[in-house]
């Protein structure tokens, strides 16, 4: 069986423990992200396969420990060709998570992700 797709959704851990951001909030802004993400690439075939089977869908909610590790991320994701979208919150213009497109978790995706943990809020 192949890998299931699997969208990966990365979080700004010191927004809530540096900023004092609530947790409602942090998960308002992965909400924004994944929703823009879907919307961004919904021509893609993982895209339009990931949202035919919509009571099979993966998701996996991680934190990087502040804005460095969300930076480097996403230039480790855009050198991977991996699909994804960074989210601001405006009208501040603040970096908060990012989202890739519905993926399958290659070799490189995980390595990516190494430096990654779950969230807990």
């Amino acid at each position: 069986m192949a890998d299931p797709l699997t969208m990966f959704i990365v979080i700004r851990k010191d927004l809530i423990k540096t900023l004092g951001w609530s947790t409602g909030s942090v998960i308002a802004q992965a909400c924004h992200a994944s929703t823009a993400v879907l919307h961004k690439t919904h021509d893609l075939k993982d895209t339009r396969e990931y949202l035919a089977d919509l009571n099979h869908m993966h998701k996996v909610v991680l934190e990087v420990k502040n804005l460095t590790h969300l930076e480097s991320l996403s230039a480790s994701l855009s050198g991977l060709d991996v699909p994804h979208v960074t989210w601001r919150e405006q009208p501040e213009d603040i970096f908060t998570c990012l989202s890739t497109s519905p993926i399958r978790r290659s070799p490189e995706v995980k390595e990516a992700f190494k430096k990654c943990s779950l969230f807990r809020s």
